[in-house]
């Protein structure tokens, strides 16, 4: 096993809460949230950064070093963003569901440009022929068709129009501003972050460390995910340099994996993904039911396992056709590390490919983790770092989180045990032994 992977001890907190933040947003701040200070401060988080690739790289080969995206920059902006991103989206389900295509997977979903050119006519939105210079130089529509990848690039690729865009507000049915005019300082703040983790992307090249962006919470998620995709652009041109997470007890867990997925494919990067549960259940929860949005969590751990092994299915499934992707398993629960090894063999993923590997919690779990390392798979520790005080919250959070694996505590000193009066008995206490 590498003991050398990272991140930040989730409970690293700024003295100095940015005004209006914990107010507008329902009191769902987090500890285990950056609270932005000022952009000196990012840069003081970016500078730990680099210290933590530096030792990644001088532990092991092949390490990780994880980072959380509210570190860099503004939480107000990425919730900013993230609800330009989800508005864009869900005016492209709109669509679809006014085409009769509602309850289709995202991928499978394809606008007819014709008849999305009335409807944002007749919406007031732009005349027929003003939406056709949308298209104009691009390959968009090509196929008489757009489908949710074609939708997304308009906003990537024409950041000037997409100011001037209107869609329709699902409640009360009148146009809205798609983006707000972000301030002259907003700007700068995006093109910080922006500069901020191509600093990092290159340190972790240069180290030969490769790069996770942590998860965070949903209304954060969008913005974090689209950021971190610009880098993997640009730097997962020939193997998975940056990671993105995606937690599967988000309903559009699979969505996500399947879209960003299929872009990597078009635009023909490696896509790099950590998969997990997710960690921020009861918080999201209560903040859906205190803001009135639908609660963006699958409603069962049942549905969450099945989300979870359907987005690892695809990906190994792109892994065994295209060798093209790679995925961290992170997870404590033992079933899905034996679905995991049952698929590669099934798919033909040999471990030296290094394409599939796994990670726990340090402290945890090692009876997952070491019979892995042994067997030739590549295993990672996550190493919570920081302040005893915030750190040992944090751990304890996750103990919380995984408390239906904690029954099997018992089983582990059992075999911890055996093993103990094993090497006793064949008199080598101090070595593996066989």
């Amino acid at each position: 096993p590498s003991p050398s992977s990272s991140t930040p001890g989730a409970e690293q907190r700024e003295e100095k809460q940015q005004p209006g933040f914990r107010e507008r947003h329902g009191g769902a701040s987090s500890t285990d949230t950056y609270v932005y200070a000022d952009e000196a401060k990012c840069d003081q988080h970016m500078e730990t950064f680099l210290r933590c690739i530096d030792a990644s790289g001088g532990s092991s080969e092949n390490g990780f070093s994880a980072i959380k995206m509210t570190a860099l920059g503004r939480p107000q902006f990425l919730v900013r963003l993230s609800e330009v991103l989800v508005k864009w989206r869900r005016f492209f389900h709109q669509m679809a569901a006014e085409q009769g295509q509602a309850g289709q997977p995202a991928l499978a979903m394809k606008l007819k440009v014709e008849k999305l050119q009335e409807a944002l006519a007749k919406l007031g939105i732009a005349t027929k022929e003003e939406s056709q210079q949308w298209f104009t130089g691009e390959k968009l529509g090509m196929s008489g068709t757009v489908d949710l990848l074609d939708w997304s690039s308009l906003v990537d690729r024409r950041p000037k129009l997409s100011k001037l865009l209107v869609v329709p507000n699902m409640q009360t049915r009148q146009l809205e501003p798609l983006l707000s005019h972000f301030s002259e300082e907003e700007d700068l703040q995006m093109q910080r972050v922006l500069q901020r983790l191509d600093v990092l992307a290159r340190r972790a090249t240069e180290k030969g460390v490769r790069l996770m962006v942590d998860a965070e919470q949903s209304y954060f998620q969008p913005a974090i995910s689209r950021l971190t995709l610009e880098v993997q652009r640009r730097f997962n041109r020939d193997q998975a340099v940056i990671f993105n997470t995606y937690q599967c007890y988000l309903k559009e867990a699979y969505d996500n994996v399947t879209v960003d997925l299929a872009l990597s494919r078009r635009e023909g990067w490696h896509f790099g993904t950590k998969l997990v549960r997710g960690a921020y259940m009861e918080q999201e929860r209560e903040r859906a039911a205190r803001m009135g949005y639908e609660d963006p969590i699958n409603p069962t751990y049942e549905k969450t396992n099945e989300m979870y092994y359907r987005c690892l299915d695809h990906i190994l499934e792109e892994i065994k056709h295209s060798g093209k992707a790679s995925v961290m398993v992170a997870s404590h629960n033992e079933d899905t590390v034996t679905f995991t090894l049952h698929r590669m063999r099934e798919l033909g993923i040999h471990p030296s490919e290094k394409k599939v590997c796994f990670g726990q919690l340090l402290g945890m779990c090692d009876q997952i983790t070491f019979p892995l390392g042994q067997a030739g798979f590549p295993v990672y520790k996550y190493v919570p770092y920081g302040p005893v005080h915030e750190v040992l919250p944090y751990l304890s959070r996750r103990a919380q989180e995984n408390r239906h694996f904690m029954q099997r505590v018992t089983r582990e000193r059992d075999l911890l045990w055996g093993e103990v009066k094993r090497r006793l008995l064949a008199g080598s206490l101090f070595s593996p032994g066989r």
